[in-house]
């Protein structure tokens, strides 16, 4: 088979580029995505489960709260609060977390540990891919469902001072918003000065439901001096008043309003031993998180240690505290600390609707999603749920009703845990099998075009096809089966989903069949190769035989017998 050099180079490029995409979709895999939800029309809630009985609970949950501060500190690593410095240096941080009408938690952050994608993943629930490192450098205007779009969605009044990477990700979204500049590390006081500076007159206003403060100065000194700067702990302490002003200013509000409020303290990420941020260290991943309300009920002398959760819980927790729905996206679950002072039905509620979100997730993401062991454990939840509401509505009081409420809440936590980590897993592992047959194709182009480099040269370029002959077309056929074969056992057998099983088997099996065709053709250069090179070298050998005859009948003629006499004497 006779192909030009150009359409024989064009033929090598379509490949390659499709061994190249192969292999990057199974390195990067696509981020778990809601395509049920969309920015402008929004699915109805989830009604209460039932048994036999109707349920007038068929919308969104009230507020839990009438206004929420989310305060960011850029770069709070999580033993700046919990640790020693922050013993010495935010007392009055210190004195909510171990007294105070409080829940604590370490956040963990996930790659890549860079501000842009961890507000996303604050804000959406949902797990940034690496691809979001580039866009950090120039943030596009977020489309993903979030708790912000939905807050304004709700009519919602959203003030933002700090880092505008927020005013970028969400444009029209803020009614007051002033920008601060991330890129002079080397300021950290006017940074932070430029958010402070709104402070008084914003709580003293009543004209805005969420406020969000993004503080810049301790991921600056981190930068240029350290975490063990004496510059941090300047930092922590400003932090811990500006802390204080809040909290204070929401509860003298809530002694007029008689309705609580929720003070958000958290990082976006956290800070190595150098200062810097963006790898896998514990300390770029491991934030600080309190939830700070008088809602929340303590006892005394209860002493709480921080709880390990996954950054993107907070999304849901404060779609949940705004009354919003759960970001369609969101692989996170709820901080049931947050509600375990509501009554139980409402905490069943809150549960349930968080589970149908992860499960509608699940069911768009992971094609065998009855066979994880999360949405089966959602299903007996469900079903218990109902069950629990047909005893509550026929006014049963008993210990019976208690203990299987309480059963109903354990089930709810272990699918919600189970079903956040099948759908984390998606993202944050690689699609081997994909990587290894777009590497397969690379490396079959490669070999080709090495191998055919004298053909493709010239101006035709031969590419012997060897489907015709016996021997490659059995090793085509075989190759073929056995490839068939096991792609069967690998998408058959894998435990989790992979792109390239994913395919149709008409496309699979185009691609194999193309994989195959590679390999016999290299196997046929390669032929070529040997057969080309022996044939030159008996060509040579008979050559090298008949320069030595005609030298030696050369030397035995009276010609040239004494010029070789003359040559002996007088050459050098």
């Amino acid at each position: 088979m006779r192909l030009g050099s150009g359409t024989f180079a064009a033929c090598c490029v379509v490949i390659e580029v499709l061994g190249v995409a192969l292999f990057l979709r199974g390195f990067f895999p696509t981020p778990v995505r809601s395509s049920s939800r969309t920015e402008h029309q929004a699915e109805p809630p989830a009604p209460e489960p039932s048994a036999g009985a109707s349920s007038n609970w068929t919308k969104l949950p009230p507020p839990l709260f009438r206004k929420v501060v989310i305060m960011l500190i850029d770069g709070l690593r999580d033993d700046f609060v919990f640790g020693s410095k922050g013993v010495k240096f935010m007392p009055y941080t210190t004195y909510l977390v171990e007294k105070g009408a409080s829940h604590s938690f370490v956040a963990e952050a996930k790659l890549p540990t860079v501000t842009m994608p961890r507000i996303k993943a604050l804000m959406t629930g949902s797990l940034p891919g690496f691809i979001d490192v580039v866009r950090n450098l120039n943030s596009p205007a977020l489309l993903e469902d979030n708790v912000i779009t939905q807050a304004k969605a709700a009519g919602k009044r959203i003030i933002f001072y700090g880092d505008e990477t927020w005013v970028k990700l969400f444009p029209r979204h803020f009614v007051e918003y002033d920008g601060t500049t991330s890129f002079f590390v080397s300021d950290y006081t006017e940074v932070d000065d430029n958010v402070t500076r709104h402070l008084d007159k914003v709580l003293k206003r009543g004209d805005w439901d969420v406020l969000i403060l993004h503080y810049l100065g301790l991921d600056h000194i981190g930068h240029v001096s350290g975490p063990s700067s004496p510059l941090i702990g300047h930092k922590l302490r400003e932090m811990d008043s500006i802390l204080m002003k809040i909290h204070t200013s929401l509860l003298s509000e809530e002694r007029e309003t008689l309705v609580p409020n929720l003070l958000v303290l958290c990082g976006d990420h956290g800070m190595s031993e150098t200062g810097g941020h963006g790898a896998s260290s514990v300390e770029e991943l491991n934030t600080a998180l309190i939830l700070i309300s008088s809602a929340f009920e303590r006892k005394p002398g209860d002493i709480r240690r921080p709880k390990h959760v996954q950054q993107t819980d907070l999304a849901a927790t404060l779609a949940i505290g705004l009354g919003l729905p759960i970001p369609g996206s969101s692989v996170g679950s709820l901080l049931f600390p947050t509600v375990e002072g509501r009554p139980v039905r409402e905490q069943l509620r809150f549960l349930h609707l968080n589970a149908v979100q992860l499960s509608k997730l699940l069911q768009e993401n992971v094609p065998s999603y009855t066979k994880e062991p999360g949405f089966e454990q959602f299903k007996m939840s469900e079903r218990l749920h109902g069950n629990w509401i047909r005893l509550y509505l026929e006014e049963n009081n008993s210990e019976v009703l208690f203990n299987l409420g309480a059963k109903v809440r354990r089930q709810y936590l272990d699918a919600l845990r189970t079903l956040s980590l099948s759908l984390s897993r998606q993202v944050a592992q690689y699609d081997i099998y994909s990587m290894l047959v777009g590497t397969v194709m690379v490396l079959e182009v490669l070999a080709l075009l090495l191998l055919s480099i004298p053909q493709a040269l010239s101006s035709e370029a031969e590419l012997e096809v060897p489907l015709w002959s016996p021997v490659f077309s059995l090793l085509f056929y075989l190759m073929f089966l056995v490839l068939s074969a096991l792609h069967v056992i690998v998408c058959t057998s894998a435990e989790s989903s992979c792109y390239f099983c994913g395919l149709s088997w008409l496309t699979a099996g185009g691609v194999m069949a193309l994989i195959s065709a590679l390999l016999c053709a290299v196997g046929s250069a390669l032929a070529k190769m040997f057969a080309d090179g022996k044939f030159l070298s008996k060509t040579l050998a008979k050559h090298q035989v008949c320069i030595r005859r005609s030298q030696g009948a050369r030397d035995r003629s009276p010609r040239f017998r004494g010029a070789n006499v003359f040559l002996r004497i007088f050459g050098p």
